[in-house]
C-alpha cells in the first residue's frame, strides 16, 4: 500500500479555548471596547452640522473640570454641552441597557434568539410610554413615562416567559411566534392611541415608534440614569448563577441555585433596563440580539464577561449608530430604530437559520 492509498484520518474538531485563553481574550476585549469609547466620544461630540475640532472638545472638557484647557465661543459651548453631550450620554446609557438586557434575556430563557425587541418586550414597554403621552399623564413628573414603560414592559416579559415555556424549556418557534403576536398587539394599541391623541401627542408617539435620540436633554438623562444604573449594577451580581443555569435547571438546583427566584429577579432587571431605554429613545431593536452574540463568539459564553462586555459594546454600537444616523443623510436625520433594524435584521435571519440547522430543522 502506497502512501496515497492509506486512509486519511479526519482531524479532531477543535475544542473550546482553555479558561486562561478566554480570560485573556476577555481582558483584551474590555480594553479594546474602553479604548473605542474613549476615541469615539470626542469624535461624536465634534461631528455634526456645526463641526468642532476634537482638540477643542477635549479642551472644553478640561476647562469645565477646572484643570485649565480652553473655553470655546458661546455658540460652540452651547452646541457641545446642551445638544451633543446629553445625546452622547443618553446613547451610552441606552446602548448599555439594551446590550445588557439582551445578554440577561438570552441567559434567562436559555435561548440565543431572545432579545427585548425581537420578542416584543420593547414594543410592550413602548405601549406604556405612548399611553402616558397620549392621555397627557404627568402625575409622577419626569418619572411618569418611565414608570408606565416599566410596568408594561414587565407585564410583557412575564407573558412571553409564560407562553414560551413547554415541558420545562423554552422553544425557539414558540418564542418567535409569541414575539410576533406581542409586537402585533402592541402595534395595534399604539395605533389606537394615535387615533385618539392630539397633534402634539401624535408627533411624540411617532418618535417612540421609530426610535431616536434627537430630543436628548440633561433632564432626560437624569430621569433615565437611576433605572439604567440600578439595572447595570445589579446584573453582574448574577453572572455565576446564570453560568450554572446554562447547565440546565436540575443541575443548577443541585448546585444551590434557586432557579425560579433567579428568573423573577432577572425578569425585573430586564424590564427595568428595557423601560429605561424605551422611555427616552423609543423602540430600538436588535442591539440586544447582535451585541451578546458577537462577544459570545469572541470570548465564549461565560456571563462574568458577557454581561459587562455587552453593556460596553452596546454603548459603543449605539453611539456609532447614532453618529451615523445624524450624519449619513445630513442635514436630514435617519431614525435610529430604523437604522439598527436595517443592520440587525440580516444578522437575525442568519442566526435563526444557524440555530434551526443545529436543531435539525429547516436549513
Amino acid at each position: 500500500m502506497t502512501v496515497l492509498d492509506k486512509p486519511v484520518r479526519p482531524e479532531a474538531p477543535a475544542g473550546p479555548p482553555p479558561p486562561r485563553a478566554r480570560r485573556t481574550t476577555a481582558w483584551l476585549l474590555t480594553g479594546a471596547l474602553t479604548a473605542g469609547l474613549l476615541v469615539l466620544i470626542p469624535v461624536a461630540a465634534g461631528t455634526g452640522a456645526y463641526p468642532i475640532p476634537v482638540g477643542d472638545v477635549l479642551g472644553s472638557v478640561v476647562q469645565r473640570t477646572g484643570l485649565g484647557g480652553t473655553e470655546l465661543d458661546r455658540v460652540a459651548e452651547s452646541v457641545l454641552w446642551n445638544v451633543r453631550f446629553p445625546r452622547i450620554v443618553l446613547a451610552l446609557l441606552v446602548g448599555a441597557s439594551l446590550g445588557c438586557a439582551g445578554a440577561l434575556m438570552q441567559g434567562v430563557f436559555g435561548n440565543p434568539l431572545a432579545e427585548p425587541g425581537v420578542i416584543g418586550v420593547s414594543s410592550g414597554a413602548a405601549v406604556g410610554a405612548v399611553a402616558a403621552i397620549a392621555f397627557g399623564l404627568n402625575f409622577l413628573g419626569t418619572w411618569t413615562v418611565s414608570v408606565f414603560a416599566f410596568v408594561s414592559g414587565l407585564i410583557t416579559v412575564l407573558v412571553v416567559y409564560a407562553m414560551s415555556r413547554s415541558g420545562g424549556r423554552t422553544e425557539v418557534v414558540t418564542l418567535i411566534l409569541t414575539g410576533i403576536a406581542v409586537n402585533a398587539f402592541a402595534g395595534a394599541l399604539i395605533g389606537l392611541f394615535l387615533f385618539f391623541a392630539d397633534t402634539a401627542a401624535v408627533n411624540q408617539i411617532t418618535f417612540w415608534q421609530l426610535g431616536s435620540l434627537a430630543q436628548a436633554t440633561w433632564p432626560k438623562v437624569l430621569a433615565v440614569l437611576p433605572c439604567a444604573a440600578l439595572g447595570l449594577g445589579v446584573a453582574p451580581l448574577y453572572a455565576r448563577r446564570l453560568d450554572l443555569l446554562a447547565l440546565g435547571e436540575r443541575p443548577a438546583r443541585h448546585l444551590g441555585v434557586d432557579v425560579e427566584r433567579l428568573r423573577i429577579v432577572l425578569v425585573l432587571v430586564i424590564a427595568l433596563l428595557t423601560a429605561a431605554a424605551v422611555s427616552v429613545a423609543g423602540v430600538i431593536g436588535f442591539v440586544g440580539l447582535v451585541v451578546p452574540h458577537l462577544l459570545r463568539m469572541a470570548a465564549g459564553p461565560g456571563h462574568r464577561f458577557l454581561i459587562p462586555g455587552s453593556a460596553l459594546l452596546g454603548a459603543l454600537v449605539l453611539l456609532a449608530a447614532d453618529l451615523a444616523a445624524r450624519t449619513v443623510a445630513e442635514p436630514a436625520e435617519l431614525p435610529l430604530g430604523v437604522l439598527t433594524a436595517l443592520l440587525g435584521s440580516p444578522f437575525f435571519f442568519w442566526l435563526l437559520r444557524r440555530t434551526r440547522r443545529r436543531q435539525g430543522g429547516w436549513a
